[in-house]
């Protein structure tokens, strides 16, 4: 069984017991978290597809951590004038751990 989710305007192939990197969700580590924003179940026999959304699902899940993602760095220049900066941003992301899919 799997279900396609939306959390936070990205789009996730979820089943049970995966580990998931999303965008900074609230909450402190060890709180539960539903998402109702399901846009696709499947199960072994049949599929629903939502319009937008499966009435009646939920995905639940795990806070396991907050963390931050690998820094990207930002290098401008411009040529013979001596301009140069160099600047980076790591984005803020939370690791989830689905527990159970509910239809």
């Amino acid at each position: 069984m799997y279900a396609i989710v939306d959390i936070a305007g990205d789009q996730y192939k979820l089943s049970t017991s995966d580990n998931v990197v999303t965008a900074r969700l609230q909450g402190d580590p060890g709180t539960q978290v539903e998402f109702d924003r399901v846009l696709l179940l499947a199960t072994g026999k049949e599929t629903r597809v939502g319009t937008p959304y499966v009435k009646g699902a939920v995905v639940q899940a795990t806070i396991l951590e907050h963390d931050k993602a690998d820094k990207v760095r930002v290098f401008r220049k411009k040529r013979r004038k001596g301009f140069k900066v160099l600047r980076g941003h790591r984005q803020p992301q939370t690791r989830i751990q689905i527990t159970k899919i509910v239809i």
